[in-house]
């Protein structure tokens, strides 16, 4: 797991709570929520302000998600009988028009290995006979780390089932326009000047993408002009100063006019396969035509008597079911409210959820459907929930994981909803910061790293436990996610009534679920975010908590044998955003300050 920094001695950053009547946005950047309620004004569905959303965040943000990368999404459109959605009549035609937009689909367009791929790929003995051969950096950094990318099919995909209320190009025009020229925000100025002593609770020292200064396309774009004594850049651009994108401007306009197979097919798809091949890469031009987004009926669920939605593997959409069904067989666990016993629970079932999901992969691939459809059932969590012992947690065996378990990083997440009752849950990523650091100069695109999602073949870890096959890299394959973007309806109607999702890796589905139970216990929307949260992923044998959670519950949390450690809450390891609809209509929309976000709605 990622060494997380100390507490630090700073207040928490500011959070937002806005309201409005006919729609909300909530993103990780307030530029890109303005622009997606800007497209609800304009008669734009919810999926329309989500791609135009994250069109925006991929520019000012680029460091988390853009083009060149993947992801998934929930769609759930209005519901005709609903109070608090539109008559038929006043539906826009992008609802009433495509049968496709009948009913809540998940969309898998997470990056896939290039047809070349293969298990070993990351070995030592792919390439005994070079001495400078370094696996673990190649499947982070490089063209080999590149999956075929896939955000222009899905939300192509998504488009066409649920969207059109503007045009295509509409979409894009924002953030195109924002790439020429914008500020620095507040989280890509803290992303550029980082020190990686501020992560051992130190001080000064170089920051942690010093390798920007030794690459000219990306010094020319994240540093200021001024230059040190060697004659390099010295100074990472900060919050306030101007980026200038020019290629990736004119890449997202000509994408907006020509369509998503532009991207695909022909000179942008040659220039990215050209650029990735020559910085040790395995992508051809059949693997970029080739590629197709994932479109399924929406995994289902009910928790506390309302029904959710969310998708299906290689997402984590089933082991958020799983840990869900685990909770909600606490008779008294909403009841409760936030005790030591509800701390103590929600961490066991969270480590037999890792425990699960250390033998699951891409369906096609695994041949493992008795599995698969196991983990996400009643029985399968209520077997799970009867080991749960009050008193105390216990070491790894006892939770039985068939396999190491795989940490998985980076992504941004927005969420949103229309007037008519549309709602979207959004995440998309380019794993690791900068993904690669593979930036093709021509189209200004920066790739994923994505490969490094996968596991690689080797000897079992201090612990006895192997890598997992079910999620080796193999041509087409698509890797492992924690990716869990959920949509929950009212209780007493079929309306809509929460939209959310995470950015952070292999925290994501834990803090959704966190946020989720405090709803439960009766916090706003608002509050529900915000509050510290814990989490554990079964390996290391520890508890991630966030500074200023309840002391008291962390002592009786160590009674139990829980080894705690504290953490920065200001980090930015796991953020949600989230949209919530009352019953009188009304949208409640909240951005995570972990993350500096802010949303919008009107």
């Amino acid at each position: 797991m990622t060494h997380l920094p100390p507490p630090g001695k700073g207040t928490r950053n500011p959070s937002y709570l806005v309201t409005g009547w006919n729609g909300a946005v909530a993103s990780e950047e307030q530029r890109c929520s303005q622009i997606g309620v800007e497209i609800l004004r304009e008669n734009g569905t919810a999926v329309d302000a989500a791609i135009a959303t994250a069109l925006c965040v991929g520019v000012v943000n680029s460091f988390s998600s853009g083009i060149g990368g993947g992801g998934f999404m929930v769609i759930r459109p209005p519901s005709l009988n609903s109070s608090t959605s539109a008559s038929d009549t006043l539906l826009p035609s992008a609802y009433t028009s495509n049968p496709r937009c009948t009913h809540p689909i998940s969309i898998d367009f997470r990056e896939a290995a290039p047809a070349l791929a293969r298990a070993d790929m990351f070995t030592r003995d792919a390439r005994p006979d070079d001495p400078e051969w370094n696996p673990a950096r190649a499947s982070k950094v490089g063209g080999l780390a590149v999956g075929v990318p896939g955000e222009l099919r899905g939300f192509e995909a998504a488009y066409h089932a649920c969207g059109g209320g503007v045009s295509w190009a509409r979409l894009f025009a924002p953030a195109a326009e924002l790439a020429r020229e914008f500020a620095v925000g507040k989280e890509l100025s803290r992303r550029l000047n980082t020190r990686i002593s501020q992560w051992t609770g130190g001080k000064g020292g170089p920051t942690l993408n010093e390798w920007i200064r030794d690459e000219d396309d990306w010094a020319s774009v994240f540093m200021r002009e001024h230059t040190g004594k060697d004659g390099r850049r010295d100074e990472f651009l900060r919050e306030g100063d101007i980026v200038r994108r020019q290629a990736y401007g004119d890449t997202l306009e000509r994408l907006g006019r020509d369509g998503a197979s532009a991207f695909y097919e022909g000179d942008i798809a040659d220039a990215l396969v050209e650029t990735t091949r020559a910085a040790g890469g395995i992508l051809t031009r059949d693997d970029m035509r080739s590629y197709r987004a994932v479109v399924r009926r929406a995994e289902e669920g009910v928790y506390r008597g309302r029904r959710y939605y969310t998708g299906s593997y290689p997402s984590g959409g089933p082991i958020l079911r799983h840990l869900l069904n685990v909770l909600d067989g606490f008779d008294d666990f909403a009841e409760a409210g936030q005790t030591s016993l509800t701390e103590h629970r929600f961490i066991e079932a969270l480590k037999f959820a890792f425990a699960a999901r250390t033998s699951v992969g891409d369906p096609p691939f695994i041949h493992n459907d008795k599995r698969l459809a196991e983990i996400p059932t009643r029985k399968f969590a209520d077997a799970v929930r009867a080991n749960i012992t009050d008193d105390r947690t216990h070491h790894l065996a006892y939770y039985n994981p068939q396999f190491d378990v795989l940490e998985d990083h980076g992504t941004t997440h927005m969420s949103t909803m229309d007037q008519w009752g549309g709602a979207v849950a959004l995440t998309s990523t380019v794993n690791l910061i900068f993904g690669s650091r593979v930036l093709d100069a021509k189209t200004g695109i920066i790739l994923n790293d994505e490969m490094d999602d996968f596991a690689t073949p080797g000897i079992p870890d201090a612990f006895g436990l192997r890598p997992s096959p079910f999620n080796y890299p193999e041509g087409g394959k698509r890797p492992l996610s924690s990716t869990s973007p959920f949509i929950m309806d009212h209780a007493s109607s079929d309306a809509v009534w929460l939209t959310m999702g995470g950015s952070g890796g292999s925290r994501i589905f834990g803090a959704v679920a966190q946020t989720l139970l405090n709803l439960d216990w009766g916090h706003d929307l608002a509050s529900a975010v915000e509050l510290p949260r814990v989490h554990h992923q079964l390996l290391p044998e520890y508890v991630s908590v966030e500074s200023t959670f309840r002391t008291d519950i962390l002592d009786s949390l160590r009674d139990r044998g829980h080894n705690i450690t504290l953490f920065d809450i200001n980090v930015g390891i796991a953020e949600v955003q989230a949209v919530l609809r009352d019953e009188d209509g009304k949208f409640f929309a909240t951005s995570d300050s972990r993350k500096n976000g802010i949303p919008a709605a009107f």
